[in-house]
């Protein structure tokens, strides 16, 4: 009766077979390339050896290949012959400039280290390869990604709070620094950003430098700010019946709407048991109607992220308020187990909508099977940030005191170029900004620019080792360490725009900076040990808990609040030893 049954439906519905292999520019199989077939619409996907076996309903028929980094590609297939299909790279510029490739930074030409991946328990991070130094002589110019995410602090927060050792890939140097808004300064009234620049000696390297590259975002005037309509894409699935998970959203999104204006809309999409608009558009003026909403939120059923998505995107283009900010507020523990569930296909997913106009923030709760690394990914392919909530008080912070920052941008697709001066700099170490290993991996790959928000001071370090005095060069070019390109865009608008900045040759000792860069090496440091570093061996948690206690604000929460973490980290990790000079 089986046998049957399939040939039936064989005769029916597909007279004819397939077959064919994908092949690239240099003759290598490719694997998972996704085949439309056009008499159907079916999608069908080539297998892990790059060949593929379609049944179709004639003989003749047409198809189009798509693949992240090659050209889409439409031909007329005949059942009746092997088909062997070459798709053609997308060529793109040689110059650091945003593409579908998400890197954080970039040195061009340049191949770093490579390392193994880490999970812990159910949740995963991505694979990071930490940046190392690089010849300024050869590779003068470098590039990384403007971007305000903080996720990785409270994570860690989370961590050492259970006494828990941290996964080294969940330890963002960078958005560690993010998460203090270091000596912010306004930029002129004609420009979007400050930059400045500071040179000091590095605590940890005796006879290496620091560079502080610091770049404030304009604030945007709360008179002007743009109408808002936002859709709260909340994961209510069974796996998020847990009090840091469900309940932690419901009070964070309580917190949100007390910022909202008449002007402003509100749309809560779920995914759990089913998929659907909880609450359809409401204006920011009926409060007590999107508390009621939200507090009737209930958990259960299986984890759609995929539909959510895709229902969440297409209620906010339905509601889309022209100059205005368009966003999805995506808030879950990442763990999708229903559609589409890879990190790859959902990037997919959301680079289509972010065309639209419409930005994607991110608010990852829980433990245990918590996905960092697919909430990441989909926050800087969607145009947008990405933030962890712990506690209520993080909540507050994120959604409260720092709401515009967090959901109204000022800049879109940003990034920076540095070119460093040969003849003062013999080799430079972006920390932070770490890639990951898969995109590191592909020779297309170039910088993703990043959403910037309203007010946002973000602060980059370069560990510079010096050209040796007798073999420096001589002349006014000494006064010039580095120049400086910030690219970016100003929300819904194409034109790329810059802003340029020289930094000075100008070596300030450590102890006379300013308190603030001296806090922030601390806490690049702290970062560095816990990633367990090769370039910070010379330093212990002595050091950093000094270089802390000594340039901290005693009327910054925040800052001791951090000194706390670093007791806690020493004692979890334990005394290490000083690496012999």
């Amino acid at each position: 009766m089986l046998l049957l049954g399939s040939l039936l439906f064989y005769s029916s519905q597909g007279q004819y077979y397939l077959r064919g292999e994908i092949r690239d520019e240099n003759n290598g199989l490719m694997p998972n390339v996704k085949i439309r077939l056009h008499s159907s619409g079916y999608l069908y996907y080539s297998g892990g050896s790059g060949a593929f076996g379609i049944p179709i309903a004639q003989e003749k028929d047409t198809v189009t290949l798509i693949t992240d980094g090659y050209e889409d590609k439409t031909i007329g297939v005949d059942a009746a012959e092997f088909q062997t299909i070459r798709l053609a790279p997308i060529f793109r510029a040689s110059s650091v400039a945003p593409s579908s490739k998400g890197l954080m930074s970039l040195t061009k030409d340049w191949r770093p280290m490579d390392r193994r991946g880490w999970t812990v328990a159910g949740e995963t991070y991505s694979s990071l390869v930490e940046n190392g130094f690089i010849p300024a002589m050869q590779y003068p110019e470098t590039g990384f990604a403007v971007r305000i995410d903080k996720a990785s602090y409270s994570n860690i927060r989370r961590f050492l709070n259970m006494g828990s050792t941290i996964p080294p890939d969940a330890v963002r140097i960078e958005e560690l620094l993010n998460y203090f808004n270091f000596a912010y300064t306004d930029p002129p009234t004609d420009s979007c950003f400050t930059l400045r620049s500071h040179l000091s000696e590095c605590p940890w390297n005796s006879g290496n430098q620091l560079l502080f590259l610091q770049v404030c975002a304009r604030k945007l005037d709360p008179a002007r700010i743009p109408p808002a309509n936002l859709v709260f894409l909340i994961d209510v699935s069974g796996s998020m019946d847990l009090p840091n998970k469900l309940p932690l959203l419901k009070s964070a999104f309580s917190l949100l709407v007390n910022n909202l204006r008449a002007i402003d809309t509100v749309t809560i999409v779920t995914y759990g048991n089913m998929v659907g608009v909880w609450l359809p558009p409401t204006s920011g003026q009926e409060k007590k109607k999107i508390l009621e909403s939200i507090d009737d939120l209930t958990p259960g059923g299986a984890t759609p992220g995929e539909a959510g998505i895709r229902a969440a995107y297409r209620v906010a283009k339905s509601q889309l308020i022209k100059g205005g900010n368009n966003r999805v507020i995506l808030a879950t523990d990442g763990d999708f187990n229903e559609g589409e569930t890879s990190e790859e296909e959902l990037e997919k997913l959301v680079t289509q909508y972010k065309d639209w106009g419409i930005d994607l923030t991110c608010l990852g709760v829980g433990m245990g099977n918590y996905k960092d690394s697919k909430l990441e990914a989909l926050a800087k392919k969607g145009n947008g940030n990405f933030a962890y909530l712990d506690d209520e008080q993080e909540a507050e912070k994120v959604l409260v005191r720092e709401f515009t920052q967090t959901v109204y941008a000022v800049a879109d697709d940003a990034y920076l170029n540095i070119v460093f001066n040969p003849s003062i700099v013999k080799n430079y170490r972006l920390i932070g900004f770490d890639n990951k290993a898969k995109v590191l991996s592909d020779s297309l790959s170039e910088i993703q620019g990043g959403e910037v928000g309203s007010g946002h001071s973000l602060l980059a370090l370069f560990e510079l080792t010096p050209v040796s005095a007798d073999s420096m060069g001589v002349g006014g070019d000494q006064d010039r360490l580095a120049n400086v390109m910030l690219n970016y865009k100003l929300p819904h608008d194409t034109v790329e725009r810059m802003t340029c900045y020289s930094c000075p040759n100008h070596l300030i000792a450590f102890h006379d900076l300013q308190p603030c860069y001296r806090f922030a090496s601390s806490i690049a440091l702290f970062g560095g040990l816990l990633k367990k570093s090769p370039f910070m061996r010379q330093a212990d948690w002595k050091d950093v808990i000094e270089m802390a206690q000594d340039s901290r604000d005693p009327e910054d929460g925040m800052e001791q609040e951090f000194i706390g973490l670093i007791e806690k980290a020493r004692k979890i990790y334990g005394k290490s030893k000083r690496v012999p000079k």
